[in-house]
């Protein structure tokens, strides 16, 4: 129970398609820790999925439907995370998208689309939760990055790599400006990971084989496998809880070692 009483307001809490990303997974263990989720998602089936996982295994979920690079709708986000329990202790910013193409292939709407959900979206979200969390007195923001806004993979991601890197920056900011006030911001930062995010997009540029696409992924690893979005949840959960109340302005690099070679 290592966010007992806590609640907690996930961001991209539903998977894109069949299986376990890493916003359905941060949810559930969050849950299962003690905490009480909001579980915000474009889709609203898909949030309906993860709360009724959370439902079965006890723990206790509601639901929001929302476009967090829409800034009535995150506004309408915490309001509903503050009409359902009463306050927002863990923020964790789950959303985000890839487009493949260079700086020459990319379309400016696909950068443009790119920037909104991956970097204004956390902005946002921050903004609405930041003055919550200094009025209770404290908090921890989580922000989801990539490997990919450090280095180069093998894909040609640039609007995807540099909005994660911007992400980066925009943690760094806030955890410095609001950490006399109680409030630590970290990022993790996920290298492959096999998650449902992956599937479409990068199995048509493996060639449409996606048992190839898997393989060639897996085979990059230092550990001949890609992580899972287990991986990714306990990751956050730690920089969520008091274990990690010392912890603040960290990118925590979840990736099996690929970023050592």
């Amino acid at each position: 129970m290592r966010v007992k009483d806590k609640v907690a307001l996930v961001t991209g809490a539903g998977s894109i398609g069949p299986g376990l990303g890493n916003g359905k997974a941060i949810s559930l263990l969050l849950a299962r820790e003690g905490a009480r989720v909001l579980a915000v998602d474009r889709n609203l089936d898909a949030a309906l999925e993860t709360q009724r996982l959370v439902h079965e295994q006890g723990g206790v979920c509601e639901v929001f439907q929302a476009d967090v690079s829409i800034n009535a709708d995150v506004k309408a986000m915490v309001e509903a995370c503050v009409d359902h329990f009463g306050r927002c202790d863990i923020l964790v910013n789950n959303v985000g998208i890839s487009e493949i193409g260079g700086p020459v292939e990319l379309p400016e709407k696909d950068w443009d689309r790119v920037f909104a959900v991956n970097v204004k979206s956390m902005f946002l979200a921050c903004k609405h939760v930041l003055p919550l969390m200094e009025k209770q007195g404290g908090g921890a923001i989580v922000n989801m990055s990539s490997l990919a806004s450090t280095r180069w993979g093998g894909v040609p991601y640039v609007c995807y790599g540099a909005s994660k890197a911007a992400v980066n920056g925009l943690s760094r900011y806030v955890a410095l400006e609001y950490a006399a006030k109680g409030i630590r911001v970290n990022t993790v930062l996920p290298g492959l990971i096999n998650t449902p995010m992956i599937v479409e997009p990068l199995t048509k540029f493996y060639g449409g084989d996606q048992s190839r696409m898997i393989a060639l992924r897996d085979a990059k690893c230092p550990t001949g496998k890609m992580g899972e979005a287990w991986d990714v949840a306990h990751a956050v959960l730690y920089l969520a809880s008091d274990e990690a109340k010392y912890i603040n302005g960290i990118e925590l690099v979840v990736d099996g070692g690929l970023s050592q070679q």
